[in-house]
Formats: C-alpha cells, sequence, structure tokens
C-alpha cells in the first residue's frame, strides 16, 4: 500500500469519525500557497478545528512526525486561510493519529 493511499485512507476514516462526533466538515486538503496544507478544516459549536491527520504502523512513529515546524506550518497556513476567507473566528488546532483500524483525535494540541 502506497503512502499516497494509506494518507487518504486515514483521512477518510478521520471525516467518517468526525462526522460521527457532530462535527460538520468544511474542506479537506487546503492548500496554502508557499506555506503548507491543511488536512481537514472542519466546525462544532461555533469553533474551527484545522486538523493534523497522522498515520503509521506505530502510535508514537505517526506522533512524532508532528514536530514543532510542521505546527509552525500549520499556524500560518491557517493565518492564510483565514485571510483569504475573510474569517473572524474561534479555532484550534487539533490531531487525529490513525494506526491499523485504531483512531485518536487529541485536541487543541497548542496553545
Amino acid at each position: 500500500m502506497s503512502t499516497q493511499y494509506k494518507g487518504k485512507y486515514a483521512e477518510k476514516k478521520a471525516c467518517e469519525y468526525l462526522s460521527s462526533q457532530g462535527f460538520k466538515i468544511i474542506e479537506q486538503n487546503f492548500f496554502a500557497k508557499k506555506i503548507g496544507e491543511i488536512d481537514i478544516i472542519a466546525s462544532k459549536n461555533k469553533t474551527y478545528h484545522f486538523i493534523e491527520v497522522k498515520s503509521g504502523l506505530e502510535y508514537e512513529t505517526a506522533i512524532n512526525n508532528i514536530t514543532p515546524s510542521k505546527l509552525s506550518k500549520i499556524k500560518r497556513s491557517i493565518d492564510y486561510y483565514l485571510q483569504t476567507k475573510k474569517l473572524d473566528v474561534d479555532f484550534c488546532i487539533d490531531a487525529i493519529i490513525v494506526v491499523d483500524e485504531e483512531l485518536e483525535f487529541l485536541e487543541n494540541i497548542t496553545l
């Protein structure tokens, strides 16, 4: 199974999970020019959730791929998204870790 296929599969599982928890999926794979990509943008209770999805053979491997550098790119991508959409909303950065069929949702991973 290719890395790209695994990533798409993990994002599909993440969207299914979020929908089952009452989130509205707003956008997937938002690309901020020359900055980075946001895997999933969702909303719940008037808060936007910018969600990074990571998958791997082991939990530690997947979660360790969310580095300070990656978080910095996500933050800059969020700023770009909010500016281009002209939004002034409450938001947080979350992560979903997918290992095999297991999924863990980590809310508000930065302050």
